[in-house]
C-alpha cells in the first residue's frame, strides 16, 4: 500500500505479564495520569469561571470538562487489567476535550497540551495498544483543531510552541506508523501555518517553528528508504481540498484553526487559516482539472487511499507542497508588491532548506518511486534554476546544495536537468561579463567546487554530456572557466582566483588518483567513419559495461568534434559545409531530407538565418527537409504558443511571406498531428499560427503605438475553427501568454550559457524522455586520457600565473601540488609533450636560470621559499616521471648547472653507481685510474654556500677572518636539507630506469649543455661546466651499459668533435679522453657485439693534437694496460688488436708512459696466453718497437726481444692443433698464416738486429737465429726458406756491412762481432737447409748467394782495412760448408767435358776468397781444377754471376 512497514504485527490484547511487574506498571502510569490531571485542574480553579459552579438549567452542576477529568480520576486506578488493553481514548479524550474547547484559555489549553505531550513523549502507546490508531488519529484531529481564548501575547506563542511540540512527537512516536496520509499532511500543513503565524509573532517562536518544521520533514522522509515500492497515489495526482484545509467540512476547522480570539484585531477579519489557502498554488487549493471517468468513483478511492496508514501518497504531496512553495514568488511578482527581494529571502529560502532536508533522507530511494522523481525532474528544478538567479547569496548557496544532494542521489535521472543547471546558471554566474554580483560569483563558484571535489563528476559530465551531439560541452565550459577564473588579469590574487584553482587541482588530483590506484587504462583505438549510419538518436546498448560504452563516448564525440568542423564550413558556405559532412560520412553522399533535418535540427552553434532560408525555400528537396525538420519536434500537450516558441527558436523565421506561409503551414501541419483536441483541422492551426505571430509583432514592437486588446485578437480569429469559433478561453490564455513572453522569430546566434526560458525548459523535459542513458562512471580511468588533453594546457598556464602572483606560502603549496598532479597524469597517459610544458613552466619559479652574483644568488635562493619548492617539485618530477620527459631534459640541466654555480649541488652528483661493485674485483696495479686522476670540476668557492657551511661546522680549522651572520647560517642549513631531499644524483645514477626514448633525450640534453658552455669559452667556469656536463654524460652511459647501442652515436661523436676540435691541454678533452677509455673498459666483458665499434672509437686516441697527447700519453697508456688487463679476453678481432697494439707502441717512445705500455704487452705476450692469430703480428710488432726503444733500461728492450722469440712457441703449438683440424681447406689456410707470422716474426728481429746498441742487436742476432733454427713443428715450406733468406739473411747482412762501413764507431760500438754472429748464422743456417733445399732448382743461386756474403765480407774493408776476426772467420766457413756440401754429395765435379756450373761457379768464388782451399777439400779434383781454373783465365769458359743473389 505504499506505506510503512510494521515492525511486529498488531494484537488486540498483550498476554498476561508477570503480576509483580503488571501491577508496578499499571500503578506507575495510573499515577503519571492522575498527576496531569491534577495539573490541569488546578490551573482551570484559577480561573472564576471554573471555579464556581456551573448552572444547568435548575440544578447547579460542575461544567462537563471538569466532571471528565473526575470520573478518569476515579476510574484509573480501578483498572486491574494491562494497560495495553485499556482504550487511549479514554484517558486522552479529557485532554483533548480541553484543547478543542473554545471556552478555555491559553494556559489550560498549554497544560493540557503539556500532559498530552508527557503521554506521547513516555512511550505509553505502542503499535499492540488497543485501538491506537484511532486514538492517534483524535489526538491529531484535536492538536490541529486546537482552539484558546488569548489573554497575552506570550501565553499565545507558549500554545502555539506546544502545539508543535506535540504534533512533532506523534510523528517520532513509535505509533506514528498508524498515522493514515491525511493525517500527515494535515499535521505538515498545521506546522506550516504556524511558521506563517510566527512571522508576526516572537524571535523564539519563529525559530521553534521552523525548526519543528525541518524535523517534522526529516522524520517523514527518513522512512522513504522503508517504504516499499507500491505507489497508490490519488487518481489525478494530488490530495483533495480537504488534507491541508481541514480534517472535515463538518467541524468548519478549516476556518477556525489556531483561533486566538483576536481574529478581526490581528488579521483584517480574514479567516485564520493561514496555511495553504494563502497561496494559489499551494496544495491545499489544489483540485483535480484533469479527471477522466466518475469523479465519484475516484473520490471514494481518494479518501479510501488518504485513510491508509501513511506512506509515498502523503509524501509526494507534501513535497509538491513544497516545491509550490516556490512558485509563490511568480503570483507575488504579478501583484501589486513591487519589491520581492525581501520576501524572497523568507519562503523561498525556508522551503529550500525543507526540501533538502527531505532529498538527503530521501536519498536515492526516491528515483523508485515516479511521481517524487517526476516532481523532482520538472517542477523542482524548473524553480531551482528561476531562484538561481536571483540576487540573494543564500538562496542561491542553498540551490546549489540541493542541486548537490540531487547530484549524489539522483544524477542517473537528471541528466539534462544538470545540463542546463551549468550552462545557464553556474556558467552564467560565475562570470563577471553576464552582470552578476560578486557574491554570486563567489557563490556560484563556490558551488563548482565543491562539485570539482566529487570524484566522478567531471568524467561524467564529460561522458554524458561533452560526448553527446545533442548537448553542450559541460566539462570544457567548466574546466575552461575554472582555468580563465585562476587568472589575476591586471588585478591583484583575490579569493576568486584561489577558489577556482582549488576546483581546477581537485579535477586534476582526481585524475591523478584515479590513477595511481592502478586503474586500466583502456587502449584509444583510432575512431574512424567509413560510411554514413544515421547516429543522431543512437543510444549506449549497455551503459553500465566500460567495454561497451567507452567505445560508444570516444565515438560520440569524435563525430562531435567532426560535427563542429562541419558547422564552421557550414556558417561560411552552407554548400560547401554539407559538401564537408558528406566527405566525413557524417551526411550520406546522397543527401536525403531526413539526414538534413537532422543535422539542423541537433547540431548546435549551426548559423540560424541559414537554417531559416534553406528551410523556407521553394526547392522540393528544402520542402521535404522542412517537413522532416518539423517532424523531430514532439508537440503532444503543448498549448499552441509553446510548441511555436519551440519550433521558432531553432531557426531565425525568414522575412519573405512565401517562406513564412510554407514554414509555417509545416510547423501547422506537424502540432495537429499531435494536438487535434480543439483545433478542427491543419487550416486552422496555420491561421491561429499566424494570427499568434502577428500578436507577438503588435504587443512587443515599439514602433506600433496602438496596441492589439484581447478583443481585437479573439474577433480576429472568429470562424477560423472550420467555420466556428475557438473557445474565448482558449484565445483569451493565449493572447496573455503572448503578451507576457515575447515569441523570439529572432533567436540568439550564440551557444554559450544561454538563458533558461519556458519554452526551452519544456524542450528540455521532451528531450529528457528520449536522451541517452546517464551513463555511471567510478574512480577507473577510462575517460582521463581524452579530458586531461583538454584541461592540460589550460591548467598548467593557471598554475604559473597564480604561482607567480602568490604570496603565501599556502597558495605556494597548493599549485606545486597541482603541478605535481599533472605531472603524474601525464606520465600515467604518456603525454610527453605536456610533462615537457610542465617542466618548462615550473623552472622559470626556481629562479636559477639567471642568476646574478653568487653571494647574493644564494642568499636570495635561501630566503625564496617559492623558488626551494619549485626547485624541489622540479627535482621530484625529474626523479618520478623521468621515462616521460622529453625536451624538459634542457630546462632541468639549466637547475642543475645553475646550483653548481652557487655551490649547492653535492659533491657526488656525478658518482657512477658501478664503481665499486666492478671495480673492486680488479688488482690494485700501483697506478689510479682514470676515473681517480684528478681532473678540472666544479670549484667550490668559498663564498657559496657550501664553503660557507663547511666553515662553520669545521673546528679544526682556523677561525675565519669573517664569520657569516647567524640568521644566514640557518637559512644556508635550510637550502643544504632542502637540496638534499632533491636526490638530483638519482637522475643520473638511476637513469638505468629511465626509457630509451627520455634516456636519449637525457644524453642529447648534455651534449647540448655542454655544447653550448663549450661555444662560449670565454671563461673558465665555461670549462667547467663543459666537463661537468661530460661527467654526468658518461656517468649515464656506464650506468645503462645494457642499453649502449642507443647512447653510443651520441656520446662517441660529441667525444669525437671535443678531440678534434682541441690543440691543447686542457680539462674536457682530459675528461673526453679518459671517459672514452673508461666506457670502453667497462663495456667490453658485457657486449661483444660492440666490441669492435668500442675499440674503434679508441683510435680517436690516435687523433690527439702531439701536445695533447703528451700531455696525457702517461695516464692514457695506463688506462690502456687496465683495459687490456681487464679485456684482454674480449679482443678477438684484428681490427680492435690494431687499435690496442697501435696505442701501446705509441707509449713505446714515451719516458712516462712506456712503462705502463710495456706491461699491457707483456700482459698480452708472456707465455703467448692471450696471443692469436688475429694480434700475433701487431703484438709482434709492438714488441720490436719496444726493442728498438731508447726509453728506459736497455733490459726492457732485452724483455721485448725474449717476448718476441719465444711467442714462436705459440705458432708452434697452432701448427700442431692445425694438424689435428679436420678439413684441407681450413687446414692449409691456417697454415699459409702461420708460415706468413713467422716470417713476420724474423723480419721483426732481423730489424732489432740493426740496433745502435750491441747488447740489444747481438741478443736479438741470438734470437734471431733461435727463431729460424728452432722451428721444428713449424709447417715451413722450402719457398719459404728462399723467401726468408732474401728478405732476412741477407738483407740484414748487406745491412750490417753497410751500417759497418758508413757509420761512425761511436754510435755503432764493436760492430765486427755483430758481423762475425752474422756470418756465423748464415753458415748454420745454411747447413741446416741444405739437405732440403738442394733438390730445388733454386738451391744453385741460394748458394751463389751465401757464397757473394762471404766474399763481399771477406773483401770488406772497416775504417781503411779488414777485419782480422772476419778474414779468420769466413774462409773457415767457408771450408767447413764446402766438406759438409761434398760430404752429402750437394757439391762435385759431375763431368770433365763441358763441366757444372754449379761448380765451376763455387771455384771461382772460393779461389777468389781461398785459392787453395778446393785443392784442400777436394783433393781428387784438384788437376780438373787446375785446368778449369786455366780455362777461365784464358777465356775459354765465363761463367755468369750476375744475380745470383737477388
Amino acid at each position: 500500500m505504499g506505506g510503512l512497514k510494521l515492525q511486529s504485527g498488531t494484537k488486540v490484547m498483550e498476554e498476561e505479564p508477570e503480576h509483580h511487574n503488571c501491577t508496578s506498571n499499571r500503578g506507575a502510569l495510573a499515577c503519571t495520569v492522575n498527576s496531569e490531571i491534577g495539573a490541569v485542574l488546578a490551573v482551570m480553579r484559577r480561573n472564576v469561571r471554573w471555579g464556581g459552579r456551573y448552572v444547568s438549567g435548575a440544578d447547579q452542576l460542575e461544567h462537563s470538562l471538569i466532571q471528565s477529568f473526575k470520573a478518569l480520576r476515579k476510574a484509573i486506578f480501578s483498572w486491574e487489567q494491562p494497560w495495553k488493553t485499556i482504550n487511549p481514548i479514554v484517558y486522552l479524550q479529557p485532554f483533548l476535550d480541553i484543547i478543542i474547547s473554545d471556552e478555555t484559555g491559553a494556559p489550560i489549553t498549554g497544560v493540557a497540551l503539556s500532559s498530552i505531550y508527557k503521554i506521547m513523549s513516555l512511550d505509553v502507546l505502542d503499535v499492540d495498544t488497543v485501538n491506537v490508531g484511532d486514538a492517534m488519529h483524535l489526538v491529531v484531529d484535536a492538536v490541529t483543531s486546537c482552539r484558546f481564548e488569548v489573554t497575552d501575547p506570550a501565553s499565545e506563542e507558549v500554545v502555539l510552541m506546544k502545539i508543535l511540540q506535540v504534533l512533532l512527537a506523534c510523528m517520532k512516536s513509535k505509533v506514528a506508523i498508524m498515522l493514515s496520509n491525511q493525517h500527515v499532511c494535515t499535521i505538515v500543513n498545521t506546522c506550516f501555518r504556524v511558521v506563517h503565524q510566527a512571522r508576526a509573532k516572537g524571535e523564539l517562536l519563529q525559530r521553534i517553528a521552523r525548526h519543528t518544521m525541518h524535523e517534522l520533514i526529516r522524520c517523514i522522509f527518513s522512512q522513504l528508504p522503508n517504504m516499499d515500492g507500491r505507489e497508490n497515489l490519488l487518481s489525478n495526482g494530488s490530495l483533495c481540498e480537504q488534507e491541508f484545509d481541514g480534517v472535515c467540512k463538518d467541524d468548519n476547522s478549516g476556518s477556525k484553526q489556531l483561533d486566538n480570539g483576536n481574529n478581526s484585531a490581528e488579521y483584517g477579519g480574514q479567516a485564520p487559516s493561514l496555511g495553504l489557502s494563502a497561496y494559489p498554488n499551494s496544495v491545499g487549493n489544489m483540485t483535480s482539472v484533469n479527471s477522466v471517468g466518475s469523479v465519484n468513483d475516484k473520490e471514494r478511492s481518494d479518501l479510501l487511499l488518504m485513510t491508509k496508514p501513511y506512506g509515498i501518497p502523503c509524501m509526494v504531496e507534501i513535497f509538491h507542497f513544497l516545491c509550490s512553495l516556490l512558485n509563490i514568488i511568480e503570483h507575488i511578482e504579478s501583484g501589486s508588491r513591487s519589491n520581492t527581494i525581501a520576501y524572497d529571502e523568507d519562503v523561498p529560502l525556508f522551503a529550500l532548506g525543507l526540501i533538502n532536508s527531505a532529498i538527503e533522507l530521501g536519498g536515492s530511494s526516491i528515483s523508485q518511486h515516479p511521481k517524487l522523481l517526476a516532481l523532482i525532474q520538472d517542477e523542482l528544478f524548473r524553480n531551482l534554476m528561476q531562484f538561481g538567479l536571483s540576487m540573494s547569496p543564500l538562496i542561491l548557496s542553498m540551490v546549489c546544495s540541493i542541486v548537490l544532494n540531487l547530484y549524489h542521489h539522483l544524477r542517473t535521472e537528471l541528466k539534462l536537468q544538470f545540463e542546463a543547471f551549468f550552462s545557464c546558471l553556474i556558467l552564467r554566474l560565475a562570470q563577471s561579463k553576464f552582470g552578476a554580483l560578486y557574491q554570486q560569483q563567489e557563490v556560484a563558484m563556490e558551488a563548482l567546487v565543491d562539485f570539482c571535489r566529487q570524484k566522478t563528476f567531471m568524467v561524467e559530465m564529460y561522458a554524458n554530456l561533452d560526448c553527446d551531439i545533442t548537448c553542450s560541452n559541460v566539462f570544457e565550459d567548466l574546466a575552461n572557466l575554472l582555468s580563465k577564473s585562476a587568472f589575476p588579469v591586471n588585478s591583484p590574487l583575490s579569493a576568486m582566483h584561489i577558489l577556482a584553482l582549488d576546483g581546477l587541482i581537485a579535477v586534476i588530483q582526481g585524475m591523478a588518483e584515479s590513477l595511481g590506484n592502478g586503474s586500466p587504462i583502456l587502449e584509444q583505438a583510432l575512431v574512424d567513419i567509413e560510411e554514413y549510419t544515421p547516429f543522431w538518436t543512437v543510444k549506449c546498448e549497455n551503459p553500465t559495461e566500460p567495454n561497451r560504452w567507452i567505445p560508444f563516448v570516444r565515438r560520440r564525440k569524435y563525430i562531435k568534434r567532426r560535427l563542429m568542423t562541419g558547422v564552421d564550413h557550414f556558417n561560411r558556405d552552407l554548400k560547401k559545409g554539407l559538401e564537408f559532412l558528406q566527405g566525413a560520412h557524417l551526411l550520406p553522399d546522397k543527401l536525403d531530407p531526413r539526414s538534413v533535418a537532422c543535422f539542423f535540427r541537433y547540431t548546435t552553434g549551426l548559423d540560424k538565418n541559414l537554417i531559416g532560408d534553406f528551410l523556407g525555400n521553394h526547392d522540393e528537396f528544402c520542402i521535404q527537409v522542412l517537413h522532416e525538420f518539423a517532424g523531430t519536434f514532439d508537440f503532444q500537450n503543448l498549448s499552441l504558443d509553446t510548441a511555436l516558441r519551440l519550433f521558432l527558436e531553432t531557426f531565425r523565421l525568414p522575412g519573405e511571406s512565401q517562406k513564412i506561409q510554407r514554414v509555417l503551414e509545416a510547423f501547422s501541419e506537424r502540432y495537429y498531428e499531435q494536438s487535434p483536441h480543439i483545433l478542427a483541422n491543419k487550416d486552422a492551426a496555420l491561421l491561429l499560427s499566424y494570427s499568434i505571430i502577428l500578436l507577438n509583432t503588435d504587443r512587443h514592437n515599439a514602433q506600433v503605438k496602438k496596441k492589439m486588446t484581447e478583443e481585437d485578437f479573439i474577433r480576429n480569429n472568429r470562424h477560423i475553427n472550420g467555420g466556428s469559433d475557438l473557445p474565448r478561453v482558449f484565445l483569451s490564455e493565449l493572447y496573455h501568454s503572448v503578451c507576457k513572453n515575447e515569441i523570439r522569430t529572432i533567436p540568439e546566434q550564440s551557444i554559450d550559457f544561454p538563458e533558461m526560458t519556458p519554452s526551452h525548459w519544456v524542450d528540455l523535459m521532451r528531450k529528457s524522455e528520449k536522451t541517452s542513458p546517464y551513463i555511471v562512471c567510478n574512480s577507473r580511468s577510462f575517460l582521463d586520457h581524452d579530458m586531461f588533453t583538454i584541461m592540460s594546457g589550460p591548467t598548467i598556464a593557471a598554475l604559473s600565473v597564480v604561482l607567480d602572483h602568490a604570496e603565501d606560502e599556502d597558495v605556494f603549496q597548493t599549485c606545486i601540488d597541482g603541478f605535481l598532479a599533472v605531472a603524474k597524469i601525464s606520465a600515467c597517459l604518456h603525454l610527453d609533450d605536456v610533462l615537457d610544458d610542465l617542466v618548462v613552466s615550473l623552472c622559470k619559479f626556481t629562479t636559477l636560470l639567471n642568476p646574478s652574483s653568487i653571494e647574493d644568488s644564494v642568499l636570495a635562493y635561501g630566503d625564496d621559499t617559492k623558488a626551494k619548492m619549485a626547485t624541489f617539485a622540479i627535482f621530484t618530477i625529474a626523479n618520478s616521471y623521468g621515462n616521460y620527459i622529453r625536451s624538459g631534459w634542457k630546462n632541468i640541466l639549466d637547475c642543475i648547472l645553475s646550483l653548481r654555480k652557487l655551490g649547492l649541488l653535492p659533491s657526488f652528483i656525478t658518482s657512477d653507481v658501478t664503481n665499486d661493485s666492478e671495480l673492486s674485483s680488479e688488482p690494485d696495479h700501483g697506478k689510479p685510474s682514470a676515473s681517480q686522476v684528478p681532473s678540472v670540476s666544479a670549484p667550490q668557492r668559498s663564498i657559496s654556500l657550501m664553503g660557507r657551511f663547511s666553515q662553520f661546522l669545521s673546528l679544526d680549522t682556523e677561525e675565519p677572518k669573517s664569520q657569516p651572520p647567524e640568521e644566514h647560517l640557518q637559512v644556508d642549513e635550510h637550502t643544504l636539507h632542502t637540496i638534499q631531499k632533491c636526490h638530483i644524483d638519482s637522475i643520473f645514477t638511476e637513469s638505468t630506469f629511465l626509457h630509451a626514448d627520455s634516456l636519449l633525450e637525457l644524453a642529447r640534453a648534455l651534449v647540448w649543455a655542454a655544447g653550448r658552455a663549450q661555444k662560449g669559452n670565454t671563461s673558465p667556469e665555461d670549462e667547467e661546466t663543459a666537463v661537468f656536463c661530460l661527467e654526468l654524460l658518461i656517468t649515464i652511459t656506464l650506468n645503462n651499459r645494457d642499453r649502449i647501442l642507443l647512447l653510443w652515436q651520441t656520446v662517441f661523436e660529441y667525444i669525437c668533435s671535443i678531440v678534434e676540435s682541441t690543440v691543447m691541454p686542457c680539462a674536457l678533452v682530459e675528461k673526453a679522453v679518459f671517459g672514452l677509455l673508461r666506457i670502453c673498459q667497462r663495456l667490453l666483458p658485457y657486449k661483444e657485439n660492440l666490441a669492435d665499434e668500442l675499440l674503434r672509437s679508441l683510435r680517436l686516441v690516435l687523433k690527439l693534437d702531439a701536445r695533447v697527447a703528451d700531455a696525457y700519453c702517461e695516464n692514457i697508456a695506463h688506462e690502456v694496460m687496465c683495459l687490456v688487463k681487464a679485456n684482454a679476453t674480449h679482443i678477438r678481432s684484428l681490427m680492435g688488436w690494431r687499435t690496442i697494439t697501435s696505442l701501446l707502441s705509441i707509449t713505446a717512445r714515451h719516458p712516462d708512459a712506456s712503462e705502463a705500455g710495456f706491461e699491457a704487452l707483456m700482459f698480452i705476450m708472456s707465455d703467448g696466453v692471450h696471443l692469436s692469430p688475429a694480434n700475433y703480428v701487431l703484438c709482434v710488432d709492438a714488441a720490436r718497437q719496444f726493442a728498438e726503444s731508447r726509453v728506459g733500461e736497455a733490459d726492457r728492450s732485452l724483455c721485448s726481444l725474449d717476448l718476441m722469440a719465444g711467442s714462436i712457441a705459440c705458432l708452434a703449438q697452432w701448427s700442431r692443433e692445425n694438424k689435428e683440424a679436420v678439413g684441407d681447406e681450413g687446414a692449409t689456410k691456417v697454415s699459409q698464416d702461420i708460415q706468413e707470422m713467422w716470417l713476420r716474426l724474423v723480419q721483426g728481429l732481423k730489424k732489432v738486429c740493426l740496433d745502435q746498441r750491441e747488447e740489444i742487436r747481438n741478443h736479438a742476432l741470438l734470437l734471431l737465429q733461435r727463431c729460424l733454427m728452432g722451428v721444428d713443428g713449424l709447417p715451413l715450406s722450402p719457398a719459404l726458406w728462399l723467401q726468408c733468406f732474401d728478405l732476412v739473411i741477407f738483407t740484414m747482412l748487406d745491412d750490417l756491412l753497410e751500417i759497418s762501413q758508413s757509420l761512425s764507431p761511436k754510435d755503432y760500438r764493436n760492430m765486427e762481432g755483430t758481423l762475425v754472429l752474422a756470418m756465423r748464422l748464415l753458415s748454420k743456417l745454411f747447413l741446416q737447409l741444405m739437405s732440403d733445399l738442394s733438390q730445388l732448382t733454386a738451391f744453385n743461386k741460394l748458394w751463389l748467394g751465401v757464397l757473394s756474403c762471404m766474399e763481399t765480407y771477406l773483401q770488406a774493408k772497416f775504417r781503411g782495412k779488414k777485419s782480422e776476426k772476419i778474414q779468420e772467420l769466413v774462409p773457415e766457413l767457408l771450408k767447413n760448408t764446402l766438406l759438409v756440401m761434398r760430404t752429402n754429395g750437394v757439391l762435385e765435379q759431375r763431368s770433365a767435358l763441358g763441366g757444372d756450373s754449379l761448380w765451376e761457379v763455387t771455384c771461382l768464388h772460393v779461389n777468389n776468397m781461398a785459392p787453395s782451399l778446393i785443392t784442400d777439400v777436394f783433393p781428387d779434383q784438384a788437376s780438373d781444377h787446375s785446368e778449369q781454373k786455366q780455362s777461365i783465365v784464358e777465356g775459354k769458359s765465363e761463367p755468369n754471376v750476375e744475380g745470383v743473389r737477388a
